[in-house]
């Protein structure tokens, strides 16, 4: 049965147990002082298949040991997405420290520990077991760490924040279709991480580092690293998508920044200012490094191609097309 409620302010730790226990499954709280006054707040979405929580309380300590699962399983996944403060959760050989921007997807059916001091505040994302295990072998064999602040970890918080605020719109038919394309992106990225994207979409990132390289190309310190953090993807993943495309980041570099040297050497705008000029305009160091990366690039050195983009196209030098064809053979770079 779908709904959503609220509980506010539960006075004591017998019952924010109660209250935990009901959505985690059975568990044990230690906390700091007993006799304290306890505060905690739940904000709980629950459909048939899904759940939703947003968890605030003080300072505690929650395990859940084999003699819980054995008593209370559940055969459920949570993805714990922190909104403020620190926890730590320890599964197995598997310690991770949650922050704001990073987030953990657990088995809840394996022993587990999750402590965390006063302040802190985060969202649960109930996922039942076979829909992550049908998904993702891989992801349902061990706790993943997912990061949460770029590419599709910072998707996924988002949605999940704005399906938690958004809660009272959906209907529990909505509501599932929203937690079954959510559950997807978590599985995805909880395979590779940040670290990589589905085979299917690689030609969108491909596509994606192409672009970002030629709109920078310019940028002297323009690498493999600074492509990676302007896109959200890991240096790894940067490096897998083109290499699979048959190239690396400093061939793709250094061939944009040919073009787009030469185009410069081409444009009149750019009449005034010398080889070595536009030569460190486009990135290079050297004025000799760039001159022997053009003749191999084009067949033709930096003045020859300058002086031949001053002619008229019928005085253009019959051989300049076949060398530009020659020198873009199939190699192994995939060009």
């Amino acid at each position: 049965m779908y709904s959503w409620s609220e509980v506010v302010d539960v006075p004591s730790v017998g019952a924010w147990d109660e209250v935990f226990s009901d959505l985690h499954g059975a568990i044990r709280i230690s906390v700091p002082d007993h006799r304290a006054r306890w505060s905690g707040r739940l904000d709980l979405q629950r459909s048939g298949t899904y759940g939703l929580a947003m968890c605030a309380s003080g300072r505690e300590t929650v395990v859940r040991e084999s003699r819980h699962i054995r008593t209370d399983p559940r055969g459920t996944y949570e993805l714990l997405v922190p909104l403020a403060g620190t926890a730590w959760v320890e599964q197995g050989p598997s310690t991770a420290e949650l922050g704001v921007g990073s987030m953990a997807l657990c088995d809840i059916d394996r022993p587990l520990t999750f402590a965390h001091d006063s302040g802190f505040r985060s969202l649960a994302l109930i996922v039942p077991g076979d829909g992550v295990t049908a998904r993702s072998p891989a992801a349902a064999r061990e706790p993943r760490l997912i990061s949460g602040t770029r590419g599709l970890g910072r998707v996924i918080r988002q949605l999940v924040s704005t399906l938690q605020e958004e809660r009272a719109e959906f209907s529990e038919t909505t509501f599932d279709i929203a937690c079954d394309r959510l559950l997807d992106l978590v599985c995805l990225a909880a395979e590779g991480g940040t670290d990589s994207a589905p085979t299917g979409q690689r030609a969108a990132v491909e596509a994606s580092i192409r672009r970002y390289v030629r709109q920078h190309a310019g940028d002297a310190d323009l690498d493999v690293h600074s492509v990676a953090r302007a896109l959200g993807w890991s240096t790894r993943h940067v490096q897998q998508v083109l290499q699979a495309a048959g190239t690396t980041a400093r061939d793709l570099i250094r061939r944009e920044r040919l073009d787009l040297a030469k185009s410069r050497l081409a444009g009149a705008s750019w009449r005034s200012r010398t080889i070595a000029q536009i030569a460190h305009s486009c990135g290079f160091g050297s004025h000799s490094s760039f001159a022997t990366a053009f003749r191999a690039e084009f067949g033709m050195t930096p003045r020859e191609a300058r002086r031949g983009a001053g002619r008229p196209l019928s005085l253009q030098t019959p051989a300049s097309t076949p060398q530009r064809r020659r020198a873009h053979a199939p190699t192994s770079s995939g060009r």
